[in-house]
């Protein structure tokens, strides 16, 4: 099992930024593949950025795509979400998810075994 447990949502205006912190615990996968979605209200569920474990490779959503930064320093740390220039329609609830024994460029949801609770993001205009 992993834990997965994600923080600093909150308010910003837009053009601001914000940074998200997923921090992972429980057993561990050498090969796995650690994620952000986010789900807006009567939206699906869509992926935004995500890395591998083996290579470090980050991979984006073309919306968020220069404007938003996938990082983390060691599989042992914390995944970040670095978001700027925001805008309104970045509003939603952002989820980490993680996958177990695959390294690779993953988008679906349904590729993820494991969930965080979300952490809600608003953007203002």
């Amino acid at each position: 099992q992993v834990q997965l447990v994600e923080s600093g949502g909150g308010s910003v205006q837009a053009g601001g930024s914000l940074r998200l912190s997923c921090a992972a615990s429980g057993r561990t996968f050498r090969r796995h593949t650690i994620a952000w979605f986010r789900q807006a209200p009567g939206k699906e569920r869509e992926f935004v950025g995500g890395i591998t474990s083996i290579a470090f490779d980050t991979y984006y959503s073309s919306s968020v795509m220069g404007r938003f930064t996938v990082s983390r320093d060691d599989v042992k740390s914390p995944l970040y979400l670095q978001m700027n220039t925001l805008k309104p329609e970045d509003t939603a609830v952002y989820y980490c998810a993680f996958r177990k024994d695959y390294s690779g460029t993953y988008r679906d949801p349904n590729d993820f075994d494991y969930w965080g609770q979300g952490t809600q993001v608003t953007v203002t205009s």
